[in-house]
């Protein structure tokens, strides 16, 4: 071997032991406060560790980034470790508050992590649309020196049963995806079984169709040499045809069982018995275990033979737990070696007593190791996230229309961004899945063009067919289209939500979707907050108030999962004022890098910035006067404000969020012809609201006993005996917490139920939610005249 060769083994040998030993000191040794298992994944780091080592020390460079096999997060750990990026006392804490985390984390983890994995699949996913991003910031002229890498994808093979992974194949292949790579760990076990045989077949299969180049590693040094010795064919031809089971069965029993096999099926036939002969019971089962995946020299020679930027799958075949006693047991997923195991494989490691955390214990040339690893590519810049300056927001400004709806007033904002030529409207880059038109899009796009690499003319318009959508393509085109599949929207607004960090420009991404299917994508959505990326979400239409389309593309729940996502602020205007301001806000708060102490006037730890959730409507709404002091700019950034400030005798407070505006406004002034002192609260973030509550609680228990929210200063100005009225077209729970902040008893109006077609009158009147509903409401609730 070259010296490459062996000191790329010396690596592989001291990530396997550091993985294994962190895992086993966090289980086995550390103290348990809960007396429950730790875990960890032994096994599934093991199958990764040539593949791992052979692609960090040979094959990366530092424009290159990876999405971790969640599984495998102990071998990534262990390698920032031996590189002398990550301290002991987080590697004993593996698990443990404060220490690594347990799959790799952009936002937990201090170890230089490219992309946050743990929903399997989608980990997997954003490196085919990071690769997408790369390409549209680099066609751009603000881009065009940006560092271009490989976006590479480490998967197991169960990771192929989550569907989100074909969706993100055919959106590559429609966008000529390049320099992608997605190396699949083929140990053929998952935690529940073993795989299906002849599934590479048809592994390989899907991706040729999908124009991948499909690499097969299945065989490792010490086995291709074998099969060029006499009977070496008869030996390929047995392995070939093994059981997927019964060769992990096999590994797990060790040589002298893969003798007695190898010569009750091959029988005495001269050549093939004499290469098992030759070969202790030791070497026998290190050559049937030397498959491709876990030869460190095979890994690193397939890697360099890649001379092209297309997508390319590796098929490495692994033996999952390889190298350790528990390699091939079936029940290897979650199981961990006992301390027996563990100080039986330390011997055969050479590991002293004593030496277990020594990054560089039995290593025979230290000095040597470290100089190799000084000079590997990929290490030579540390920490690789860049940063990039807050672009100048501009003003942003309401359509003069007399009445319209927040969907309309967003495109018409979009497609006045769209004329200006200033630093943030170069970087929004839109998107949608299929619904641009429908979601008022189009106005953007008519000016601001779609993107391909390759410029492609509207036929229509060659062909002067008359339409309002100008679908022309251009590698400087602002919006990139995808297909109906949500979880690509999401996937890709988190790919393009890094792109400050990972490539040091900054994008302003904006998807918009129908909001019912933000659940369709949650998983994706949730994916892409838990890494800190940074993107407005619109859904619109929103809620039954979509009428004509039916229950199916009614959204309910929408309200509550603005509210309860991490990460996500969530917003719900009625008019196209507040929809302006909170839009104006939101580009600056996506660019928020977490500088700074929670902010003193809203107690809310999410200043710091994030991404940010519209759900808007269709139903045009009478806009208010013109309004711009700075109380109703700031009650609509923190999430309420008086549209009819209540008296010092206020009876009753109807609190509304979103499209019913126009039916608890009309509500009040039927009530007011019996009640003078009757407050509107206009809501247009429940999110923010609670998020400011729960904040303010929790710095008063820490000692601020000034502290206080802005819901809190809101609700202060009533009597003790008023009562409160909320209503939106959403769950009523998004709301109906209000009442809990003072003490005020609290009737709550909303949609529980899927809704049905109709008119916009007669879902709002089935629902309790037209003004009728609420006028009644107050009156049985502050004793009045029914309505």
């Amino acid at each position: 071997m070259t010296d490459e060769s062996t000191y790329l083994k010396t690596v592989e040998q001291r990530l396997l032991w550091l993985s294994h030993w962190m895992i086993h000191n966090a289980n086995h040794i550390r103290p348990k406060a809960d007396g429950i298992k730790v875990g960890g994944h032994q096994a599934s780091s093991a199958s990764m560790v040539s593949i791992m080592t052979a692609l960090y020390f040979s094959a990366l460079r530092p424009e290159d980034r990876v999405a971790v096999k969640p599984h495998a997060s102990p071998v990534f750990h262990a390698m920032h470790y031996l590189m002398g990026n990550l301290s002991r006392e987080k590697m004993e804490n593996f698990r443990g508050y404060g220490g690594v985390q347990s799959y790799p984390s952009r936002t937990k983890d201090t170890d230089d992590v490219d992309f946050s994995t743990g929903s399997v699949g989608l980990g997997v996913a954003i490196t085919s649309f990071a690769s997408l991003v790369q390409d549209y910031i680099r066609a751009k002229p603000w881009g065009a020196e940006a560092p271009a890498g490989r976006m590479v994808a480490l998967m197991g093979d169960a990771e192929l049963d989550e569907g989100n992974i074909y969706e993100a194949l055919q959106e590559g292949w429609k966008n000529n995806l390049r320099n992608c790579w997605w190396i699949i760990d083929y140990n053929r076990q998952s935690l529940d079984g073993i795989v299906r045989e002849g599934l590479f077949e048809r592994i390989e299969k899907i991706f040729d169709a999908f124009g991948w180049d499909v690499m097969r590693v299945k065989y490792g040094r010490l086995q291709r040499a074998a099969f060029e010795e006499p009977g070496g064919d008869a030996l390929r031809g047995w392995i070939d045809r093994c059981p997927n089971a019964e060769y992990s069965a096999l590994t797990y029993m060790g040589g002298a069982v893969w003798r007695r096999r190898l010569m009750e099926d091959l029988g005495d036939q001269g050549p093939v018995s004499a290469l098992i002969e030759r070969r202790s019971d030791a070497a026998l089962a290190e050559l049937m275990e030397n498959l491709g995946g876990n030869c460190v020299q095979t890994m690193a020679e397939t890697f360099a033979a890649i001379d092209h930027d297309r997508p390319t799958c590796i098929l490495a075949y692994t033996i999952k737990g390889w190298g350790t006693p528990i390699a091939g047991h079936k029940d290897n997923h979650g199981g961990l070696m006992t301390k027996a195991q563990m100080a039986e494989w330390q011997v055969r490691m050479g590991v002293p007593e004593g030496a277990e955390w020594e990054p560089l214990a039995a290593v025979r040339d230290p000095d040597g190791l470290r100089a190799f690893l000084a000079r590997v590519p990929f290490f030579t810049r540390y920490p690789r996230r860049f940063a990039e300056d807050r672009l100048a927001v501009p003003a942003i400004a309401a359509p003069a229309d007399r009445e319209i709806s927040t969907q309309t007033a967003f495109g018409k904002m979009l497609g006045e961004l769209a004329r200006d030529t200033g630093p943030l409207a170069v970087r929004i880059v839109t998107t949608s899945p299929d619904v641009t038109g429908t979601t008022s899009l189009g106005p953007w796009v008519n000016r601001r063009k779609l993107f391909a690499r390759k410029a492609q003319a509207d036929a229509f318009i060659e062909h002067r067919i008359p339409s309002t959508a100008k679908w022309e393509f251009a590698p400087e085109g602002q919006h990139i289209e995808l297909g109906i599949a949500e979880m690509n929207l999401f996937v890709l607004l988190g790919a393009a939500g890094l792109a400050h960090s990972l490539w040091g420009r900054r994008l302003i991404p904006i998807g918009t979707v129908y909001d019912p299917f933000v659940h369709r994508g949650l998983d994706a959505l949730n994916y892409a907050c838990y890494q800190d990326a940074r993107f407005i979400i619109v859904g619109t239409p929103s809620g039954v108030t979509l009428a004509p389309e039916g229950g199916a593309h009614q959204s309910v729940g929408t309200p509550l999962t603005g509210m309860a996502q991490d990460g996500l602020a969530a917003f719900e205007p009625a008019f196209a004022d507040e929809l302006a301001v909170i839009l104006e806000w939101a580009f600056d708060y996506l660019q928020r890098d977490g500088e700074g102490d929670p902010d003193e006037r809203t107690w809310l730890r999410d200043e710091t910035g994030g991404s940010v959730y519209l759900r808007l409507t269709t139903q045009p709404l009478e806009q208010p006067g013109k309004r711009a002091d700075d109380r109703f700019r700031q009650g609509a950034i923190d999430g309420a404000y008086w549209l009819r400030e209540p008296g010092p005798n206020c009876s009753v407070v109807i609190a509304y969020q979103g499209a019913v505006a126009a039916e608890a406004i009309a509500s009040a002034g039927l009530v007011g012809e019996h009640r003078r002192d009757i407050g509107v609260l206009a809501v247009t973030s429940a999110d923010r609201l609670a998020a400011g509550w729960t904040a303010a609680q929790r710095a008063r228990a820490q000692g601020n006993a000034t502290a206080q929210s802005h819901i809190e200063r809101l609700l202060a100005l009533l009597p003790e005996t008023c009562r409160i009225v909320t209503v939106l077209d959403g769950h009523p729970a998004a709301l109906a917490w209000l009442g809990s902040v003072a003490g005020h008893r609290t009737i709550v109006h909303g949609v529980e139920h899927f809704g049905q077609t109709g008119t916009i009158s007669d879902l709002h009147r089935h629902f309790g939610i037209d003004r009728i509903a609420i006028s009644n409401s107050v009156a049985k609730f502050t004793y009045g005249p029914d309505f």
